[in-house]
Parts: C-alpha cells; structure tokens; sequence
C-alpha cells in the first residue's frame, strides 16, 4: 500500500467518489439504496462544503472515501476491487485524527463485514433499532467510537 494516499476531496472528485459509492453499496451485504444512481451522484456532489470528505488514491483513482462531520462518520466506502488492503482502516485512522473526542456511525444490521470491522477499531454498538427511521426500513446499528 506504498502507493496510496489520503488527501481531502475537492469538488472534482466528486464522480470518482460516487463510483466508489455505489460500487461499494451494490457488493456489501445491506439494503439497496432507495434513490437512482443520478440522484446519489447529485447528492454527494452537494455535500462538498458541508461535510469533511477525504478520498484514498491509489495512482490516479480514487479507491475510497470517508464523509464526516463533527460528530458523525455518514460514509466510508472502499472500492470492491481493492477490499482488504488495508484502505478503510487507512480513511477510519483519519476521521479518528480529525475528532479525537469520538464520533457515532450507524452501520446495517446485515452488514456483518462493516460491523465486525468498526468493531475491531474500538467502535461500540450502542443502538439496535428495527430500521424505522432510516429510508431504506431496514436494521439498523448506532456505534460509537468514544475516542
């Protein structure tokens, strides 16, 4: 993983980090998403200047992102093709820097490979839920890292 590097996204990024976005979301074990690709690709375009979001580059291509805000990881997603490089941990140890007071995410109940990975960096399940809040109806985990 010499090659990789962490930088914050600039509005240019935006494409890239939707392609990691719906890659990642249509290989992991979670609910669909409830919005069309062009809205998810409008969408995150607009959270620049809003949210913190740092992207991982490996050459030119950016293989992951990581949107936060003061108190909340919103998304960390990794490229499937590069799943288990070490890429996630790399996006998480930022976000972890960038608020050493700690930060809550929620994660999918299905999500066995998301939860068992938050878990091993230290992030406490603190709320089960039945999905009833979020838009997809599904399961749902608020973790913590209490830094």
């Amino acid at each position: 993983m010499n090659d990789l590097l962490l930088r914050p996204a600039v509005p240019d990024d935006a494409p890239a980090i939707a392609d990691v976005h719906l890659a990642a979301r249509a290989a992991a074990p979670m609910p669909a998403s409830v919005h069309p690709d062009a809205d998810v690709r409008t969408w995150l375009a607009s959270r620049f200047g809003v949210d913190e979001i740092w992207v991982a580059e490996i050459g030119d291509r950016v293989v992951g992102y990581a949107r936060f805000t003061r108190t909340w990881l919103d998304d960390l997603y990794v490229d499937p093709e590069h799943a288990r490089e070490g890429i996630g941990l790399a996006l998480l140890d930022v976000v972890k820097a960038r608020h050493p007071d700690g930060f809550g995410l929620w994660v999918f109940t299905s999500n066995l490979p998301a939860r068992d990975f938050y878990g091993a960096q230290g992030l406490v399940e603190r709320e089960h839920t039945d999905g009833s809040a979020n838009e997809e109806r599904a399961p749902d985990i608020r973790m913590e890292w209490p830094g």
